[in-house]
């Protein structure tokens, strides 16, 4: 195994870094305006984002993206966690799932994302359907031409940017066998400008995050037939795709994050005197130190291992969700640990939102909620292990793999 970057990794690795650089220019200014920056700032961070080719990373070159492979999406995307105030969000990762479009919802909506023209939002959660999606009463009825979408979607993260949205909603279809109408999960296009469609709330969270988290209202919101993605029906499948992937991403900015906090506390050690010495002298401070540097190490690695499995052609999907799972739930709970040993290295100063530390202790506790708790991603995890034993988890993928005969230990 080599575990090292190719050239063309460690310059990818530099270029996202040096982007970051410059969007840690704009935390203080994005965490006094509760995570607000003006467009035009958002504009000039969008194009130097382009310029960097960091932006819409895991789209593929004929369609205008840099065409990074998982892998290299990981590398990038710990490099962005390392900016506070969410603004990795500035450079634009669009929904993965958008990709199965057709080639007309392709030019419609994904090439402007990518040109930088549009946002998408993915809207899932509901208000009694959170961690179940299944549990969602959002429905789509059949109309002449296409269907009427009526329900409700909460923390539908960047939809008050988003020029468009991915709604996950039943479609009520009637059984083949005429005993009714059944409830099929399916992924609609629905424009923010559609009739019917109303962003009723944008909550303040405890991070100051650029880009908002708002509740909508669909109210009777016609869809035609041309903007379902994919087939009615496949929504369920859609969108656990998308789940493998962000888990992923937030497994890998995470990673970032904790070592952004790490630094920053290191050289806090080094400078800080109590008692005439450096508090970096101390035997209790040493030993935080050094548990933050092992829970980033051993995640960073991990992540990296996932996501070069998932590049290959031959990796069992359902094996590499519980694995993507896996992923986040120990890098967001290892960052979250790390933060708080941070924080307590500062002191008084660790709760001042002023220092990097305090923004992202509050920051990184999302990341043990969205996208999945970590209480639901340890169902995963155990699920994978109960179906297919504790190999399929624990070891790294073999040279070779049969996705219908997986192997279970006794």
């Amino acid at each position: 195994m080599d575990f090292r970057y190719t050239p063309a990794q460690q310059d990818l690795k530099q270029r996202a870094a040096d982007y970051v650089k410059l969007l840690m220019q704009y935390e203080d200014q994005a965490e006094q305006a509760r995570g607000a920056l003006p467009k035009e700032t958002v504009r000039e961070l969008t194009r130097a984002a382009m310029d960097a080719g960091v932006y819409a990373i895991n789209m593929p070159v004929q369609w205008g993206g840099p065409g990074l492979s998982l892998l290299e999406q990981v590398i990038v995307e710990e490099e962005f966690g390392k900016a506070t105030n969410c603004l990795w969000d500035i450079p634009w990762r669009p929904s993965n799932v958008l990709a199965y479009g057709t080639a007309e919802q392709r030019e419609k909506y994904l090439l402007p994302i990518i040109r930088g023209e549009k946002f998408d939002a993915f809207a899932v959660t509901e208000p009694e359907a959170g961690s179940d999606p299944s549990s969602g009463v959002t429905v789509a009825t059949r109309t002449e031409g296409g269907w009427l979408l009526n329900g409700e979607k909460w923390f539908v993260t960047c939809g008050d940017i988003a020029d468009f949205l991915l709604v996950q909603a039943d479609a009520l279809v009637e059984a083949a066998d005429g005993s009714g109408p059944v409830k099929l999960a399916t992924l609609f296009f629905v424009d923010k400008s559609a009739p019917g469609l109303e962003m009723t709330r944008v909550p303040h969270f405890m991070h100051h995050a650029v880009n908002g988290h708002p509740e909508f209202t669909l109210t009777d919101v016609f869809v035609a037939d041309e903007d379902v993605l994919g087939e009615v029906g496949q929504g369920y499948e859609l969108t656990k795709e998308w789940f493998t992937d962000e888990r992923l991403m937030i497994a890998a900015r995470t990673v970032g994050a904790a070592e952004r906090a790490l630094t920053e506390a290191r050289d806090w050690a080094a400078e800080r005197q109590a008692f005439g010495r450096p508090i970096g002298e101390f035997q209790l401070i040493q030993g935080m130190l050094a548990d933050c540097a092992v829970d980033i190490a051993v995640n960073r690695a991990y992540t990296h291992q996932v996501a070069w499995e998932a590049d290959q052609p031959d990796t069992d999907r359902k094996t590499l969700h519980a694995k993507a799972s896996t992923a986040k739930l120990a890098a967001s709970e290892a960052a979250g640990r790390v933060a708080d040993r941070c924080v307590q290295i500062f002191g008084g100063r660790g709760y001042d939102s002023a220092y990097a530390v305090e923004r992202i202790f509050r920051e990184l506790r999302v990341d043990r909620i969205w996208e999945g708790t970590s209480e639901i991603q340890r169902v995963i995890i155990a699920n994978e292990l109960i179906k297919r034993g504790t190999r399929s988890l624990a070891l790294p993928r073999p040279a070779a793999t049969n996705s219908t005969n997986s192997t279970k230990e006794n």
